[in-house]
């Protein structure tokens, strides 16, 4: 990237963020921070208003907007890339503003791009499983996305599957990530005292959102970092033949799958499993043709099914 479109992508950078420190600029634009503060003093003698504080970081003076941005075509093929997840990965409404604010980027495209766009729109797709419920109604993600930017407590209606049983719970929402095709919101629980994870579909409703709370919460990514703990997950390693691992498919994944490695004739897969006997009962099916590496207790809840099995079929 030549100077004159680095300084240009650093005025882009300023205007997404309420405040920009040095460092962040260094990082993403990978230069020193020398050439950050040099970069800097040169929009400022180009008159852009820029408000600097000491140890805190650069701003743009309110009100300042910069005129329409012109994207590339590779651009703007990500946010036709982006519009399509949304429709299908998020709630209803959430894809309904994702696509307004499309229409937006688009009136500001030039006309080889849009029509780039145009080409492009029946010839990407993203197909949902048509055997799988939806895994978000109504509007959760715009409401919580509010409530987590706003720091409102929420009160949810909520099922949980290790109860099998509905509770009520007011929570301090703190990020929502998706993994394995399920959206998740991380929070702090007011009825267990501790940070929870709260799959979105097994929120029933959102009863209300409640005054602000005060409490200061670890980054997302560190909560997240610590979903194992949080949750009581127990790790799983199996080896599975690889004649047979093309019958798990998306199987994996409602397992708890975390990784895999090939290992000559198998493919070993970790796993963070919150039920042993929900795991037993899926590797009795390809039991035959797989290893349980680890844990122990996963062995016993395996051979104590297969004794039930076989008495069972002994009786008939």
């Amino acid at each position: 990237m030549n100077r004159i479109d680095r300084i240009t992508a650093i005025l882009i950078h300023l205007q997404s963020r309420r405040i920009v420190k040095a460092s962040d600029l260094s990082e993403r634009f990978g230069i020193s921070l020398r050439t950050v503060y040099r970069d800097i003093r040169s929009l400022e003698t180009a008159g852009i208003p820029i408000i600097s504080e000491a140890g805190i970081g650069y701003s743009l003076m309110d009100g300042y907007r910069l005129p329409p941005v012109m994207f590339t075509q590779e651009e703007a093929a990500a946010l036709l890339l982006s519009e399509k997840l949304m429709s299908k990965l998020t709630d209803e409404i959430s894809g309904e503003q994702h696509s307004s604010a499309m229409y937006k980027i688009r009136s500001v495209l030039l006309a080889s791009d849009k029509e780039h766009l145009e080409v492009l729109e029946e010839k990407v797709k993203v197909l949902q499983n048509p055997y799988l419920p939806s895994q978000i109604q109504d509007n959760k993600i715009g409401v919580l996305t509010k409530a987590i930017s706003d720091k409102k407590l929420v009160e949810l209606e909520y099922f949980s599957n290790h109860r099998l049983q509905d509770t009520d719970r007011t929570v301090e929402p703190i990020g929502l990530w998706f993994l394995s095709g399920r959206w998740n919101l991380t929070a702090w629980c007011h009825l267990r005292k501790d940070y929870r994870h709260f799959r979105l579909d097994r929120i029933k409703q959102i009863v209300k959102i409640q005054g602000k709370f005060s409490q200061k919460h670890p980054a997302l990514n560190q909560l997240i970092d610590n979903v194992a703990k949080v949750e009581g997950l127990i790790k799983v390693v199996l080896d599975i033949d690889k004649s047979a691992y093309k019958y798990i498919g998306d199987q994996k994944y409602y397992q708890g799958f975390v990784s895999q490695t090939e290992m000559g004739d198998k493919v070993r897969m970790e796993f963070l499993s919150g039920s042993l006997m929900g795991m037993s009962r899926w590797f009795i099916m390809i039991g035959d043709a797989a290893e349980i590496i680890e844990p122990e207790a996963l062995k016993t809840e395996v051979q104590c099914l297969m004794d039930k099995i076989n008495a069972k079929m002994k009786g008939c």
